[in-house]
């Protein structure tokens, strides 16, 4: 009986040894990103523009040779900081992914070349950029959010033979769609004299004025923006560091739809050239039609739609259960397929 007892000690302990090998050597891949020196995953990448040379920021999570993710923030010129969420779910997934701020937003550099900012370029800037992660049609999957949206169709309508699956969060293919729904649906929602007393900012572009964002803040952004009661760090810390000379060029200095140099972006009708499987995100409270998000879903060759019943433009944050589940889910099934 001793013998017995003091063998199975024997195979419990080389069994703990054997696991702590494993998760040691788990570990060790995790975060041995093969850089002669380790900076939490933080890399400037260098990137080529018609105007110069200059370097983007990115942060690398995990390691998994079939899914890489970048993250595509909106603004234009935002910042990283509203996905962190991501950090949790992705993960505990074991999946890949990109943190990365967009030339010209806060943590990369900030070039004045007024030149530089245009649809095409940033198109090519992912472009580089996925080179220099090494992905590939294999393993590479676009999340855009918001203008990250308008960024990632942009460049699946490209370059989609370098990619796995799109992911487009709250953005439909049309800037007069955009503009309509906010002019005709959203507007109307508001009380009458909030509505009348924006206009006439709107009207004499007294968009400075402190009073705007008083009004916006409570009767639209946190109607359609996010609509948790106490708005995340990461969200503020975005909003903070937000570079809106160039926010305004593209999208415009008013909330109500575009009239920047995106005013008259449209791509809906060429939707039906992506091929790769393509997630669209709707939700209930978004600045976006959420039934529009849904029809471009059936206009892409392999389209599925998801839909966050209590989200609003950032439903990774007020619908982040709905939210994570169905993009964690997507991105499993299209690994499962190869």
């Amino acid at each position: 009986m001793r013998l017995i007892y003091f063998s199975f000690i024997a195979l419990l302990l080389f069994s703990c040894s054997q696991n702590k090998t494993k998760e040691i050597s788990s570990t060790h891949s995790y975060f041995n990103y093969g850089d002669s020196i380790e900076s939490g995953g933080v890399k400037l990448i260098p990137i080529q523009t018609p105007v110069g040379n200059f370097k983007v920021w990115t942060k690398r999570f995990g390691t998994n040779p079939t899914i890489k993710i970048l993250l595509l923030h909106g603004g234009p010129a935002m910042t990283h900081e509203y996905m962190e969420c991501f950090e949790t779910f992705f993960q505990k997934e074991g999946f890949e992914f990109y943190e990365y701020d967009q030339l010209g937003s806060y943590y990369s550099d900030q070039p004045k070349d007024s030149s530089l900012w245009t649809t095409e370029r940033f198109v090519e800037e992912v472009e580089q950029v996925r080179k220099a992660i090494h992905a590939d049609s294999s393993n590479f999957y676009v999340l855009g959010n918001s203008w990250g949206g308008i960024l990632a169709m942009e460049y699946a309508l490209k370059y989609q033979k370098n990619m796995k699956a799109l992911l487009v969060a709250n953005m439909v293919a049309s800037a007069t769609e955009y503009a309509k729904y906010a002019d005709e649906v959203l507007a109307k929602q508001m009380k009458p004299e909030v509505l009348t007393e924006i206009r006439a900012l709107e009207a004499i572009k007294d968009f400075k004025n402190p009073r705007y964002m008083e009004l916006l803040m409570p009767n639209f952004y946190h109607e359609h923006l996010c609509r948790l009661q106490e708005w995340p760090d990461a969200v503020n810390r975005s909003f903070k560091h937000a570079n809106e000379e160039i926010y305004t060029m593209m999208q415009g200095p008013s909330e109500f739809g575009i009239s920047g140099r995106l005013e008259k972006w449209d791509i809906k009708n060429r939707l039906k050239e992506i091929a790769i499987p393509t997630l669209m995100i709707g939700a209930k409270h978004d600045t976006m039609d959420p039934k529009a998000m849904e029809e471009q879903s059936k206009m892409v060759q392999k389209g599925k739609y998801l839909y966050c019943p209590n989200g609003s433009h950032l439903s990774m944050w007020d619908d982040q259960k709905v939210f994570m589940n169905g993009v964690i889910q997507f991105v499993h099934e299209v690994d499962g397929v190869n």
